[in-house]
C-alpha cells in the first residue's frame, strides 16, 4: 500500500489518497500520520479517499479496535472527515468503522466519490496541492 497526502490551503482540507494492497499495520501507519499532519496543520476537514485500493486485506478485530482509539483528526467534534470508497467491501468496512467510532466521531462520513465528498465540505474548487 502507498499514501500520500495533498492540501486544499484555500478550503484547509486535507486529502490522503491510499492505493494498492491495504492491510491493518499499513492502515495503522497511514492513520498516524494523518493525526501528525492535522494536528500540526491547520487543517479544517479531511478526505481519506480508498478509490485507488486493490485489496482489502482488514481485520474487523482491527478496526474495532482503530474505532476505539482517539480520532486522527483532533476535534473530531467539529471537523469533518469523509471516507471515500466505491468499492462494495471497502463500503462495508468503512461504515463499519463508522458505526462503532460513531461516539467521537460523529462527522465521520461515508461516501462513493470524491466528487460526492467535495460537493459535502462545499469545496468543489478544491486546489490540492502535494505535502511532503
Amino acid at each position: 500500500m502507498e499514501y500520500r497526502f495533498e492540501f486544499d490551503p484555500g478550503n484547509k482540507v486535507l486529502l490522503v489518497r491510499v492505493a494498492g494492497r491495504l492491510t491493518d499495520e499499513l492502515l495503522a501507519e497511514a492513520y498516524q500520520a494523518v493525526r501528525t499532519y492535522s494536528r500540526a496543520n491547520d487543517v479544517r476537514a479531511g478526505i481519506i479517499d480508498f478509490s485507488s485500493v486493490s485489496d482489502w486485506d482488514l481485520s474487523s478485530a482491527f478496526l474495532r479496535e482503530l474505532a476505539k482509539k482517539e480520532p486522527a483528526m483532533a476535534d473530531a467534534a467539529r471537523r469533518r472527515l469523509i471516507i471515500v470508497t466505491p468499492a462494495t467491501v471497502g463500503f462495508g468496512l468503512a461504515r463499519m468503522f463508522q458505526t462503532l467510532g460513531e461516539s467521537t466521531r460523529p462527522l465521520l462520513e461515508v461516501m462513493r466519490t470524491l466528487d460526492e465528498a467535495l460537493a459535502a465540505l462545499g469545496a468543489q474548487s478544491a486546489k490540492f496541492e502535494p505535502v511532503e
